[in-house]
Parts: structure tokens; C-alpha cells; sequence
């Protein structure tokens, strides 16, 4: 079994902005956006690196060149 993990996401702020735009919450949507933002910042982690700095960017969490 895979280890869970740590939630990064605020579900309430997130169930609300699903309601707003009239949807519901499945019970694991939330663990599936919360992988993405684990993934995202690891990403953003090695193009800081890639780049000579220890320090991550707003731009590093671009996906635009």
C-alpha cells in the first residue's frame, strides 16, 4: 500500500470553490489534488535546483516558458 500523504490542500476552500461552480466533491477527489500539489512542488523544487537556487519562485510553478 502506497503512504499517504500530507494534506497540503484545505478541503473546506476547496469543496467551496466545487460547490460555486455547481459540483460535488467525490470522496477522493481531494487525495487526488493533493498528490498533484505534492508533485507540482517537487517539480518547482528541481527547476529551482536546475537553475543554481536553493530557493523556489513563483515562476518555477509556471508551466509557460
Amino acid at each position: 500500500m502506497a503512504k499517504k500523504l500530507e494534506m497540503l490542500v484545505v478541503s473546506s476552500k476547496v469543496k467551496g470553490l466545487l460547490k460555486k461552480a455547481k459540483c460535488n466533491t467525490a470522496g477522493d477527489a481531494l487525495d487526488g489534488l493533493n498528490a498533484v500539489v505534492h508533485w507540482y512542488i517537487g517539480e518547482a523544487a528541481v527547476r529551482a535546483k536546475a537553475n543554481g537556487r536553493k530557493t523556489v519562485r513563483k515562476h518555477d510553478f509556471c508551466a509557460c516558458a
